[in-house]
């Protein structure tokens, strides 16, 4: 009985395991998860901006900082927060995957504005009011600036979690076996830059209107609010995500790469004639290393084949050993470098906020009640980064195209170039603008008074953050196409993090500039041209300076780009180019020869039927001497 109640058990195991195995689960990942993904990007998008543009004036107003320490400050964070997407992105590839980077990107993130909004809700978390009586100001304790700066360097922990958003949710739709794999990633990418162009816009308006109208209080509670809903979304459908697991990190790959070929620094390099010499993977067409950067090639000379490989085929020691492809990858990044450090200057500024301040001293009156928040006149420049690109693509190629009679195209690197002359035309009309405001506050006597509104519309900003939109619409994508274009593909990765890195190098120059002009116009105790009163300070002088530095950016953009020689792009269309001339060539001389061919086979008809011919009147003639000796014989 027992042996049967366990044959009865074992047989409802089975029924079960095959009623279990004829219900699959539901595949995770899809189009599904895209709502929750894009959610997630979009609300953070909207928190983390809309509290920049006014921060300048919460740190000259509450917590009572001068100009030229506020600036720093914000630059600092700025650059802090574009280098960390950098970490982020090693750290999730490395060892959290990256649903964990974003999630717990997320979550920082909303710890990161909850503290900046407490600073506002508690008044001790900040320096009290100035007095009327005395007209003295408290300056803000070290207690205080802690609590602060720990807000701001929580939101840049935050984003270098969240920017694995992209890469993440490029993984839950990317499937290879899918026929229409392409349409959809070309449709998630479509739905998520758009609602990021959104996300923008609304921060730099409407988040930046209820900060100037309902306090801040309200106007840093709003992020946070939408922070915390950000988190929420994207954890909610986590059992819906595919959770891919971690791998080596290319960062590790370039390290191992300079390690190994620093320890095999004494070896000579095998002959090209022998490349199992070279360890190279088994799915590679790169078999051989190439010329450029010849002392990295040692990296991935086979010493001892037994010790060496593994039964796989694989290096037994990863830092012993690299593949061709690793150490081609690491020289394409080191080649690049030069010509992406032109694009520093890109994010060279006064502070980034020095144009808010601009904005306040002018007249922003729309209507007689309504005039336009001084932090959203940026939303000038953005809306130009989209419209430069449609009438770019839509009007002025086809055009020029037409006009000329073939495809015209301007490279990725030319475009490069093209922003950065851009970018010295917005200094220089910036330049231009900043002399005009500033006599013009002096004629209406407002050289001491920093908070008086000049009859001077602000729409004059307009031109600079036109020209400002044009070059980061030329460099920017232009930067990417061509890292894109140059990198393999495996270094995607490094492609998207490079601007990102591009953008915190110019925030860390730019206060490295900030503090050498301070620093020099103010010796001897003169008064500086960082002032707090941009009436009398001298920023139209800071201008011209930056616009100078800009001018030698662009020689030295000049001298990368002739160092750097032919980009892929234009190697391959030159490679397709002499291939369809030998093609032509060939085909002439095939038609040369056919030709040639023909003339022979009809000489030498010809040549046949004269002889036939010649044959022919000859028997001929033959015959009729036979013939007339014939008669003769029988006449005789």
């Amino acid at each position: 009985m027992k042996m049967v109640k366990e044959v009865e058990v074992a047989s409802v195991e089975v029924e079960m395991g095959t009623q279990h195995i004829s219900q699959p689960q539901r595949r995770k990942g899809g189009l599904i998860t895209m709502p929750f993904i894009i959610a997630n990007e979009a609300l953070a998008r909207v928190a983390s901006l809309g509290l920049l543009p006014n921060m300048i004036v919460y740190l000259m107003g509450s917590y009572k900082l001068h100009l030229s320490n506020a600036t720093q400050i914000l630059l600092l964070s700025s650059a802090a927060s574009n280098f960390m997407p950098v970490v982020g992105a090693f750290i999730a590839d490395s060892y959290l995957g990256r649903f964990l980077a974003v999630g717990l990107g997320s979550t920082i993130s909303f710890l990161g504005m909850t503290v900046l909004w407490l600073t506002a809700m508690i008044p001790q978390a900040r320096p009290p009011s100035c007095s009327q009586r005395s007209e003295s100001c408290k300056s803000a304790t070290s207690g205080q600036m802690a609590i602060f700066i720990s807000a701001l360097a929580l939101m840049a922990i935050g984003n270098g979690g969240l920017s694995c958003s992209l890469a993440f949710g490029a993984d839950q739709v990317n499937r290879k076996d899918n026929l229409n794999n392409s349409r959809i990633l070309e449709m998630f990418f479509s739905w998520y830059y758009a609602f990021a162009a959104i996300s923008v816009i609304i921060a730099l308006t409407v988040i930046v209107y209820i900060q100037d109208h309902l306090g801040w209080k309200v106007g840093f509670g709003v992020p946070a609010a939408l922070m915390f809903l950000s988190t929420v979304f994207f954890l909610l459908a986590s059992p819906l995500y595919i959770k891919n697991k971690v791998q080596t990190s290319l960062i590790t790959g370039f390290a191992r790469v300079i390690v190994v070929s620093f320890k095999n620094r004494k070896l000579p390099l095998p002959p090209k004639s022998s490349p199992e010499l070279y360890h190279h993977k088994k799915d590679s067409d790169l078999l051989l290393p190439t010329d450029k950067l010849r002392f990295l090639n040692k990296a991935c000379v086979i010493k001892d084949p037994e010790n060496d490989i593994a039964s796989d085929g694989s290096a037994s020691n990863p830092w012993s050993l690299c593949t061709v492809d690793q150490v081609e990858e690491l020289k394409a990044l080191i080649r690049v470098i030069p010509l992406w450090s032109t694009g520093i200057m890109m994010s060279l500024n006064i502070g980034g906020s020095f144009s808010l301040l601009q904005a306040k001293s002018l007249n922003r009156h729309i209507t007689s009640h309504f005039q336009v928040p001084p932090g959203s006149f940026t939303v000038i420049m953005i809306v130009t980064i989209f419209l430069w690109i449609a009438l770019y693509d839509r009007a002025i190629l086809p055009l020029a195209s037409k006009i000329r009679g073939k495809q015209v195209r301007i490279s990725a690197k030319r475009r490069m170039g093209l922003g950065l002359v851009f970018s010295f035309l917005h200094l220089v009309t910036a330049g231009i603008v900043e002399t005009t405001r500033r006599r013009r506050a002096i004629k209406e006597g407002y050289l001491n008074n920093a908070n008086a509104v000049l009859n001077m519309s602000a729409m004059w900003l307009a031109p600079q953050l036109c020209l400002g939109g044009i070059a980061e619409a030329f460099n920017a994508i232009g930067q990417n196409e061509f890292y894109y274009t140059e990198f393999p593909r495996s270094m995607s990765s490094v492609a998207s993090a490079l601007g990102g890195l591009g953008m915190a190098a110019g925030n860390l120059v730019s206060s490295f500039v900030f503090s050498v002009i301070e620093n020099v116009t103010s010796k001897g105790g003169k008064e500086g041209w960082v002032l707090d009163n941009i009436n009398k300070g001298r920023y139209d002088k800071y201008y011209w300076v930056i616009a100078g530095i800009s001018a030698l950016n662009i020689m030295y953009y000049i001298l990368c780009s002739w160092a750097y020689g032919p980009t892929a792009d234009q190697v391959r269309k030159l490679t397709q180019e002499h291939s369809s001339r030998v093609e032509a060539s060939s085909e002439f001389e095939e038609d040369k020869v056919d030709m040639a061919s023909k003339e022979i086979d009809l000489k030498e008809k010809e040549l046949t039927e004269l002889r036939n011919g010649c044959q022919v009147e000859k028997e001929s003639n033959v015959s009729e001497e036979n013939d007339s000796h014939k008669k003769e014989l029988t006449t005789y």
